[in-house]
């Protein structure tokens, strides 16, 4: 990314941003359900996600190391990680509640609410996915 994003002959900005909304993030997030779920310790995905967004920041911009992180993100258009993955993680949440009955995914792996004696399958996206 840095050749690509070369002072003299490279690419702009609003290019920068465009390659990074549209390549970078979705490979980064790709199957972020599987470890952004509730009750886990995610200090450290997020502090490398964090990471790897100020980096991505900085180079957007051709800024400093050393300027602000928030500061360089607000200037570039990017939402902090954490607000993405919670933003995800509610949309991932609705198209799943949004399945028809006799899909594969919920009548495998989602909890039916109309039968009192069934249990939870193991994978269950009850006991997976983020809630608030």
């Amino acid at each position: 990314m840095k050749m690509l994003g070369n002072s003299t002959r490279g690419l702009l900005p609003h290019q920068k941003i465009l390659l990074y909304r549209s390549c970078v993030l979705p490979i980064v997030l790709y199957r972020f359900p599987l470890w952004f779920f509730n009750k886990a310790p995610l200090s450290y995905p997020l502090k490398k996600l964090r990471k790897m967004q100020q980096r991505s920041a900085i180079w957007i911009m051709d800024a400093f190391c050393t300027s602000p992180t928030l500061e360089v993100e607000a200037i570039t258009g990017l939402i902090p990680i954490h607000l993405h993955l919670q933003k995800l993680s509610r949309r991932y949440q609705i198209r799943t509640t949004n399945l028809s009955s006799n899909h594969a995914i919920s009548s495998a792996l989602l909890k039916n609410r109309h039968s009192k004696n069934t249990s939870l399958h193991y994978l269950s996206l009850e006991n997976i996915t983020f809630k608030q």
